[in-house]
Formats: C-alpha cells, sequence, structure tokens
C-alpha cells in the first residue's frame, strides 16, 4: 500500500479505483435524492411541466428526512419498505393525473377512472391495432412495476447516506427547513407543500364519491315530467321530424380561438346564408358540458336526462333507474325515436335504458369503405344512411333521431371530403383518394398538427349538417346540433371553459317563436355574449318551451 510522506498509509492514489467508486457511489446518492425531489415537486400538469416546476423544497421531503434520521436502525427500515412504494404510487398518481388532464382536462379519479382503462385500450385497438393495443398496456405496466421498485431503491439509498452522514444530514434538514419557512412567509414559490395538497384533493374526491352515491338516488326521482301524459309532451312540433345531432369535439374554441375559428367560422356563415336562402332560421347559444377532452356519453346523458352527469358512478346509475329522458319524451308522444350511433362497434348495454324505437350501430349502418381515422365512417355517410332508411319512407310517423357525429374525433389524423349525396352509396366511394383530406400542412409539430386537423374535421362535420339540411330538409324538419364536449387541452390550451355551441334550425317561423325568450342569436355560430346554460337545463327548457304553455310541470322544471 503507498504511503504519503508523513508515513500515514493512502487507502488509495487520486485516480484509483476505491475513490472511483466512492465518486460513483456518492453521484447514486445524488440522482437518488434528485430523484425523489422531482417526484415530490413534479407537477400534474402538462402545462406546468417545466424546469422552473422542480427548483423548489418539498416540506414533505424535510420531515421524511427528518424522521429517517431520527428512527433507530430498524424502525428505518421499515420506513424506507413503507416510503418506498407510496412514493412510487404517487409517482404513478401524477402520472395518472398529467394524463388525465391533458386528455380529459381534469385529474384522476381513484374511485371510478378505472373503468375507463377498457375504454382507452378499446381506443387504441381501434387506433393502432390490436398488436399497438396490447404493447402499450404491457408497457403501461411495466413502467408502473419500475417506478415503484425504483422509488423504493431511492429511499433506501437515501436513508443509508442520511443514516451514515447524520450529523452533516441533520445540518442539511435544519437549513432548507428555516429556508422553506422563510419562503412560505414571503410568498416565494420556492417553499412546496404540493404533494399534501394533491394528497388532500384526491382524499376529498373519493369522499364525495361514496357520499353522492347515495344523495344521487334522490335527484334521478325528482322529475317535474316524471307522470306528464304524452297527448301533453311537445305539441307544438306535433308532425315534424326533430334530428338530435351530437358533433364530436365541437367546442367553445372552435368557434372563438382565431388558429381554429379561420377554418370553422366561414362553414357556418356562409352555410347559414346558404340555409336562408332556402326559407330557414336558425338561433344559437352556449352549454356548459359535464366533460372535455372525451366522455361523450356523459355530455348525451346529461343533455337527454336534464340530469348532471359527469362521472361514471352517476352514468351507472342513471342507466338502473327510469329518468324520462328527452327521446323518451318524443317515444311517449307518439313520435319514432331512432338512435343512430356510428361509433358503436360494441354492444351497447344503455341501449335498453334508451329504449329507441330503431337503433343503427357501426355494423347496422351497413358502410363498406375504409375507415379516417378513430372514425368508422364519415359523417355524411351517416346522414345520408339515416335519410334513406328513416326519412325517405312514405306514409310513416314523425321521426325523433339522436346521432353522434364522430369524423371529429381524435385523434384528426385522416379527415373525409364531401361528395354527391348521390354517390355516397355503401361509402365504397370513400375508397378513392379524392374523398381524403391530406395531412395538415403544420405536421411536424404535434400541437399545431392536432390544431390543425381539429379545425379541417370540425368544419367536415359542420359542412355535412348544413348540407344535409340544403338537401334532405323541408317544412317539417327541426334540426337540433351541439358539440358534446370541448376537445383535449392540447387542442385549446389550458384551462378552458367547458362551453360547447348548440343551434337549432327550421324552416317554420313558430319553432322560434317558442323560444324567443331564450335569448339565442340569430345564426348557425353564437356570439361571444350569447347566453350560456349548464346542458342538464337543456331537456326541461326545451319541453317547456314546445310543450303546452300553461302545464304546470313545465313551470315548475325551469325555475
Amino acid at each position: 500500500m503507498p504511503r504519503t510522506p508523513d508515513g500515514v498509509a493512502a487507502a488509495d492514489g487520486a485516480g484509483g479505483p476505491g475513490r472511483g467508486r466512492s465518486v460513483a457511489a456518492g453521484v447514486l446518492t445524488a440522482l437518488a435524492a434528485l430523484l425523489v425531489v422531482a417526484v415530490l415537486v413534479g407537477p400534474d400538469r402538462l402545462d406546468r411541466l417545466g424546469p422552473g416546476a422542480f427548483l423548489r423544497i418539498p416540506l414533505e421531503g424535510l420531515l421524511g428526512l427528518a424522521l429517517l434520521i431520527a428512527l433507530p436502525r430498524r424502525g428505518r427500515r421499515v420506513a424506507v419498505l413503507m416510503a418506498g412504494p407510496v412514493l412510487g404510487l404517487l409517482a404513478v398518481l401524477k402520472l395518472a393525473d398529467l394524463g388525465f388532464r391533458t386528455a380529459l382536462d381534469r385529474p384522476f379519479d381513484l374511485v371510478l377512472d378505472w373503468a375507463l382503462l377498457d375504454d382507452a385500450y378499446g381506443f387504441l385497438r381501434d387506433a393502432a391495432g390490436r398488436a399497438g393495443a396490447v404493447a402499450a398496456a404491457a408497457g403501461a405496466l411495466l413502467l408502473a412495476a419500475a417506478v415503484l421498485l425504483l422509488m423504493t431503491l431511492a429511499v433506501r439509498r437515501v436513508a443509508r447516506s442520511a443514516a451514515r452522514h447524520d450529523r452533516a444530514a441533520t445540518r442539511v434538514v435544519a437549513a432548507l427547513t428555516v429556508a422553506w419557512v422563510v419562503c412560505a412567509a414571503f410568498g416565494v414559490p420556492v417553499a412546496d407543500a404540493g404533494t399534501t395538497a394533491l394528497v388532500g384533493a384526491h382524499a376529498a374526491a373519493v369522499r364525495e364519491r361514496l357520499h353522492d352515491r347515495g344523495a344521487f338516488g334522490a335527484t334521478i326521482a325528482a322529475d317535474a315530467y316524471r307522470d306528464v301524459p304524452g297527448d301533453q309532451l311537445l305539441t307544438a312540433l306535433r308532425g315534424k321530424d326533430v334530428v338530435l345531432a351530437f358533433v364530436e369535439s365541437y367546442g367553445r374554441s372552435a368557434v372563438e380561438d382565431p388558429g381554429l375559428a379561420s377554418g370553422v367560422n366561414p362553414v357556418l356563415d356562409t352555410g347559414y346564408q346558404r340555409l336562408r336562402a332556402r326559407g330557414y332560421a336558425a338561433r344559437s347559444g352556449f352549454l356548459t358540458s359535464p366533460t372535455a377532452g372525451g366522455g361523450s356519453w356523459l355530455a348525451h346523458d346529461t343533455l337527454l336526462s336534464g340530469l348532471w352527469i359527469d362521472n361514471e358512478q352517476r352514468h351507472r346509475a342513471l342507466l338502473a333507474s327510469d329518468r324520462l329522458t328527452l327521446n323518451g319524451a318524443f317515444r311517449r308522444a307518439d313520435w319514432r325515436t331512432v338512435g343512430v350511433l356510428p361509433a358503436a362497434t360494441q354492444p351497447w348495454p344503455e341501449g335498453v335504458f334508451f329504449g329507441y324505437d330503431g337503433y343503427y350501430d357501426s355494423a347496422a349502418l351497413g358502410y363498406r369503405g375504409p375507415k379516417f381515422s378513430y372514425a368508422p365512417m364519415p359523417d355524411q355517410y351517416t346522414l345520408a344512411t339515416f335519410q334513406r332508411t328513416e326519412r325517405a319512407p312514405a306514409d310513416r310517423p314523425p321521426v325523433m333521431a339522436e346521432i353522434p357525429l364522430i369524423s371529429s374525433h381524435s385523434p384528426w389524423t385522416a379527415v373525409p371530403r364531401m361528395v354527391g349525396w348521390d354517390e355516397v352509396g355503401d361509402g365504397s366511394v370513400y375508397a378513392n383518394p379524392a374523398a381524403r383530406i391530406e395531412g395538415p400542412p403544420e405536421a411536424g409539430r404535434a400541437t399545431a398538427q392536432a390544431r390543425a386537423g381539429y379545425r379541417q374535421a370540425i368544419a367536415y362535420s359542420l359542412e355535412s349538417l348544413v348540407s344535409y339540411v340544403e338537401t334532405y330538409g323541408d317544412d317539417d324538419l327541426v334540426l337540433v346540433f351541439l358539440g358534446d364536449h370541448q376537445p383535449s387541452p392540447v387542442v385549446t390550451g389550458p384551462d378552458a371553459s367547458r362551453d360547447v355551441p348548440i343551434t337549432i334550425v327550421a324552416r317554420d317561423p313558430a319553432v322560434f317563436d317558442r323560444i324567443s325568450g331564450w335569448g339565442w342569436q340569430d345564426g348557425l355560430r353564437p356570439g361571444h355574449d350569447a347566453p350560456v346554460w349548464p346542458m342538464n337545463d337543456f331537456r326541461d327548457r326545451f319541453l317547456a318551451a314546445f310543450g303546452p304553455a300553461a302545464h304546470p310541470s313545465a313551470a315548475r322544471a325551469v325555475r
């Protein structure tokens, strides 16, 4: 062993293996500590993700490190075995929140959102194929397991280092605690207690879900229209075909965000000019949707039932009830009710609750053309098939149809073009490349590409509706079209409203006389100051407007 000039043995040379191992161990410990801090202070929103978000002192980290220093060896081991997996679960929860906020503009629901994993798998299977969906699911499971293991190893390494250097670790904790208190006192964002707030918010959401499970049943039962006879419902619409069309992801941003409205508003404005030339009028407003980015069925539930359905628990409670829906009111009043669901590629258990007289899923619509991204068929084909099967036959009863249009469903990578209505046929025409819009010109930048694709898809869906009315409309057609929800924050940006446009189109002036008190604006496009209602208000307001004016239930329902 080499010796120094004063005779003291040196463990290794300056560049020897011992020094190298010591440096490597120090680096690993520092990385472990940084990983723990990153999990504690990391944001759960994409718009807050940046270097500044990690330059914080987590209060939970200081308390945890102080505990590890104070505990005896055996207690420290137990604490590590508990804290490691807990931090791993926290990391997984933050990743889940990050994903849900990016896609659905809300955090992950610990009680209810597990059921959505199956829907997510189905979306991936439709968009990327079965192999891609299986690979994504396996990758997600492996990532979760790896995070749990990695966090446990990181906490153990930090704990061992703190135990070996307890005096230095104590001084560091004391200094950082003073810094945290000073920063908190002066409002400096370096002082962080975000993990406590996050856990508290999720715990409160769990309590709310458990309480709402019982309370919502009473809300469902309170219905002013529950026992109204059919001959007293919708009397002002007798003999008319009423089409209720949901335009997928058609939100307020589509008509107000300059980058989106530049491609959408011309379709609405020129479309209205064309419809006015044929004797039609239109009135528009806004509804606030219970969901954003996805979960279209929650919006359908809300509008049709007159109840605020913003989660799976309420959705299931509604389906188990006998609540009168808007389509149910039409059926009670002797309309033929029809559900046209081009995206229904699997059995649809909700059909039992909604009870349509006629139901067309993807298979029943008989489409023989190519898919367009997520959408199994173009909106124009859906409308053409509905016209041929339900409105074209003679000697039929009036029809009320709910039609969710899906060409504007994410990921907006393939958009159809309009073709002649006499060319639609069985959909084979869409195999022609001329019937497909090429990829957005902004390709290469994810956000810009998504916004461009969304803009094109919404414009196509709205043009399909305008052209349908031009081609097949008559004095007895009443079209109500609206968005189900805003698109994801990738398109709208953070903190967008949950408002969606809604429009009524008809040729009969009596229709608009009935809604003159609504304050809705003329045209297919609501202005910025157009009225905004909660979406669950629509059922009662619609039934009141088009029922007997003096009916007592109508007066109670709209208060």
